[in-house]
C-alpha cells in the first residue's frame, strides 16, 4: 500500500483560488482524473486531499467539492484536510462540523505566504490548542526562516498532532542544507510533531535534480524523527514543478532502498492509517 497524504485538487468551475494568479504555472484545472492516471501506475491506493487555499467564503465547499470526489466508483480519496482561520472568531463552528464529520481528518492554515505574526497572535494560538485531545491534526506549511514560529506553535500545544509538511520545505536549489538542518532537528525533539515527506522535487532545480539531490534531506528527516513518525505525500500538483509524480514516487523508492519491508510501511501507510484513522489495516 501506499498512501499519498498530500494531493491537491483544483476545479476552478466550482472554486476560486486567489493565489493562482500568481502561480502561472499552476494557474490551470488539475481534476481527479488527470492525478488518478499517474497515482495508479505508481502503485497509490489511498490518499488525502490537502486544502488548496480557496476563497476563504468557499472552505466548506471545498469538502464538499472532495467529498463528491470521493463517492465516485474506484475513487482513492478517504478524507480531506480542511482549510481554517484560526485567528478569526469563525473558527469555532469550524472546529464543531470538523468534530461531527469523519471524512474531515484535520486543519491546514498556509502560513508561509501571510504574516509572520498571525501565528503569534493570542486568538490564533488559542484555536490551535483547542484541537488538543480531540483526533483532528494541524499541517504546518513554513518556510525554513519560520521555524522558530513553528517551534512556538508546536511548545503551546503539546497534545495536538502537528504535521511539518514537505520535510519543512527546504531550499534545495540554493543548497542551504546546514540551517535547514538544525531546526529539522530541534522540531524534530517535540514528540507531537510528525514529518511529511512529501513533493520536495519542486524544491530542486527541475531539470538537474536526482534521487542522489534529494536524499540527504529524506535521511536527515527520517532519522531525526524515526520511522513512526514520518508520512509519505505527492503533493500534486506543485510536484508538476519538479518532474511529477512518477519522478518523486520513483526517486522515494530509489533513496529507500536497503531499507527494510517494515520501515518503508511505515512510511507509506502504517502511520498515515494510525494517524488519521483510515482504517485501512483492518480493510486489507
Amino acid at each position: 500500500m501506499l498512501v499519498d497524504t498530500h494531493l491537491h485538487l483544483i476545479d476552478q468551475s466550482r472554486l476560486g483560488y486567489p493565489w493562482l494568479a500568481g502561480e502561472p504555472a499552476l494557474n490551470r484545472d488539475f481534476l481527479y482524473a488527470e492525478y488518478a492516471r499517474d497515482a495508479l501506475r505508481a502503485g497509490i491506493t489511498d490518499v488525502l486531499h490537502m486544502e488548496v487555499d480557496v476563497d476563504p467564503a468557499e472552505i466548506v465547499s471545498e469538502i464538499e467539492f472532495v467529498r463528491e470526489q470521493s463517492q465516485k466508483p474506484g475513487n482513492l480519496i478517504r478524507g480531506a484536510i480542511s482549510a481554517c482561520r484560526p485567528e478569526e472568531d469563525g473558527f469555532s463552528p469550524m472546529l464543531e462540523r470538523a468534530l461531527a464529520d469523519p471524512f474531515v481528518k484535520g486543519f491546514r492554515r498556509i502560513l508561509h505566504t501571510v504574516d509572520d505574526g498571525i501565528s503569534q497572535q493570542p486568538l490564533f494560538r488559542e484555536n490551535v490548542k483547542r484541537l488538543s485531545g480531540t483526533r483532528l491534526t494541524f499541517d504546518i506549511c513554513m518556510f525554513p526562516r519560520q521555524q522558530p514560529l513553528a517551534l512556538a506553535l508546536i511548545g503551546l500545544a503539546p497534545e495536538v498532532t502537528f504535521i511539518l509538511d514537505h520535510c519543512g520545505v527546504p531550499d534545495i536549489k540554493s543548497g542551504d542544507f546546514d540551517g535547514w538542518k538544525r531546526g529539522i532537528s530541534e522540531i524534530a525533539a517535540r514528540p507531537n510533531v510528525v514529518a511529511k515527506i512529501s513533493g520536495i522535487v519542486a524544491y530542486a532545480d527541475s531539470g538537474t535534480w536526482t534521487a542522489e539531490t534529494l536524499r540527504p534531506y529524506v535521511e536527515h528527516v527520517i532519522d531525526c524523527f524515526g520511522w513512526d513518525r514520518v508520512v509519505w505525500g505527492s503533493d500534486w500538483p506543485v510536484c508538476t514543478l519538479g518532474g511529477g509524480l512518477l519522478a518523486w514516487v520513483a526517486a522515494t523508492h530509489a533513496v529507500l532502498t536497503g531499507c527494510s519491508e517494515d520501515e518503508r510501511d511505515s512510511l507509506f501507510w502504517r502511520n498515515a492509517d494510525r494517524i488519521w484513522q483510515l482504517g485501512l489495516a483492518v480493510a486489507r
